[in-house]
């Protein structure tokens, strides 16, 4: 629970980088950062594997890249949810800046997860 939360704030973080430094990005206020980064997270555990698995032909073709676009997608639905919930502080105007806002977090989460640690499992020897 603490390396969610840990990981939650990471990605945060990301957002936060993401509205200063992504033309098109624009996200207001700490409890939209929050709840966007844990929207995020349980977007990426049940729709995104499914969508993964769905899009998993056009993915082998294009060798992997598409999946920018699925996780660009996953970002869109997060500002979806929020502005259901009549949160209007979370706007991404798009599927690029999207696109760039997940680089944004996956480099922010990559160094996070060097200091929290990653998910490794014991092995059985």
């Amino acid at each position: 629970m603490v390396k969610f939360i840990l990981r939650s704030l990471a990605v945060a973080v990301g957002f936060w980088l993401a509205a200063h430094f992504v033309p098109g990005v624009h996200i207001h206020g700490w409890k939209t950062l929050l709840a966007a980064a844990v929207l995020l997270g349980i977007a990426n555990g049940l729709v995104r594997p499914i969508l993964t698995l769905l899009t998993l032909p056009i993915t082998i073709l294009t060798l992997g890249l598409f999946l920018l676009v699925v996780n660009g997608l996953m970002v869109l639905l997060v500002g979806w949810v929020l502005h259901q919930f009549h949160d209007t502080s979370y706007q991404i105007h798009g599927l690029l800046p999207a696109i760039f806002t997940t680089i944004v977090i996956w480099i922010v989460s990559l160094v996070g997860n060097m200091f929290i640690g990653g998910d490794e499992r014991q092995r059985r020897r």
